[in-house]
């Protein structure tokens, strides 16, 4: 794996780092292997309304003409991949009715699936269509779990759910909104701090959006929605702060130096922490990319002495960046731009992170570090 792109090897008997118990992959928490595993009867037939061509999103600044990319998205986003979130959406909208017709308790594995689920159909995070399948193969057997035979009505697959544009918009812009909810509260999990009112809170956004909710509603929801956000913001600095320390004003190294070196690239800090134990003291350089610069700032992380400097320009520039870095790329989490081939062998993505083609590096173990060997 990254071993192979670097001239001298990680060695063995590392001491385990795990901040706490929260170190498995979300999905490893449900009991029945049915739901992770077993492939779902009825997944054919859910797959069937969702078109190999056209689409339509417009859930980032860059959508084509302003309006909604309709063939391809600006991101570089194919349209079957792009219907195949928004039949994961759909899922998680049942879902999310059927555990309030349960009497609204989220149980804490409901939570957790669409926080990941959420997080993995934010903009640039995920275009492996292979991947997506898997995740609504789950979100399938999820539901047929909780809902023990019941089902409820089918909401409408994809952006266009209503006749006023109004409507369209608000419902929307709350779904973006709890995409970005889930991108701070699974990285705070991952730190040991959640809070099971933010997984409530998207459960009821989840189901809020099938009813038929007047413009006002709609609005009342979307101001919650702010908040909530703003609630998992402040979940994932003291998640951050407690495991990193408070930041602090830094200088920071924009060169490479001529040494084996990694970069790495997203906002997920426990990757980065796992890398650098897994590299400290072997002659290989880490480099942060993008987002990941922040990491400079947290003494936890900076006392590194293989945390070298950061590489690069903004995100959208890696396709141009990428080549000449001549070592292993790490993706953790958004943003993903489609791969050249100058650096296709060398790029690994991580977490909700997906790519046709390119080697994913599996979920930590229980108690343990995120094998990047």
């Amino acid at each position: 794996m990254i071993s192979n792109f670097v001239k001298q090897s990680v060695p063995s008997g590392l001491p385990a780092f795990a901040l706490g118990a929260n170190n498995l992959s979300i999905l490893n928490i449900f009991k029945k292997k049915d739901v992770t595993e077993n492939p779902n009867a009825n997944l054919t037939r859910e797959l069937s309304d969702v078109h190999k061509k056209g689409m339509f999103c417009f859930q980032c600044q860059e959508t084509c003409n302003n309006t909604g990319c309709t063939v391809r998205g600006m991101c570089g986003k194919p349209a079957y991949v792009a219907n195949l979130q928004d039949k994961l959406i759909q899922v998680l909208k049942e879902i999310s009715v059927l555990v309030e017709e349960n009497g609204g308790e989220v149980p804490h594995e409901v939570g957790l699936f669409i926080v990941e689920s959420l997080f993995m159909t934010i903009t640039n995070a995920n275009f492996d269509d292979k991947m997506i399948t898997e995740q609504i193969n789950k979100a399938l057997n999820l539901r047929e779990s909780i809902g023990k035979g019941k089902t409820v009505p089918t909401p409408t697959l994809g952006v266009h759910t209503s006749s006023n544009p109004d409507v369209v918009s608000l419902r929307e812009l709350i779904v973006y909104g709890m995409k970005g909810i889930a991108a701070y509260a699974e990285h705070a999990y991952r730190l040991d701090k959640e809070d099971p009112e933010i997984y409530k809170f998207l459960v009821k956004a989840l189901s809020g959006i099938t009813k038929d909710l007047s413009v006002d509603e709609l609005g009342k929801l979307t101001l919650e929605c702010g908040n909530c956000a703003v609630k998992a913001m402040k979940i994932l600095d003291e998640a951050n702060t407690t495991a990193y320390g408070n930041p602090e004003i830094t200088k920071i190294n924009i060169g490479v130096r001529n040494r084996p070196g990694i970069l790495i690239s997203g906002h997920d800090l426990r990757d980065l922490k796992d890398l650098l134990e897994q590299t400290k003291g072997t002659g290989i350089d880490v480099y942060t990319h993008g987002e990941m610069l922040a990491a400079h700032y947290y003494p936890e992380l900076k006392k590194y002495d293989n945390l070298v400097g950061n590489y690069g320009g903004s995100w959208w520039k890696q396709d141009v960046e990428f080549g000449p870095f001549n070592g292993p790329i790490v993706m953790t989490t958004n943003c993903i731009v489609p791969v050249k081939k100058a650096y296709k062998d060398r790029i690994f993505t991580t977490g909700v992170v997906g790519y046709p083609g390119l080697k994913h590096i599996p979920n930590r173990p229980v108690g343990g570090q995120k094998d990047f060997s």
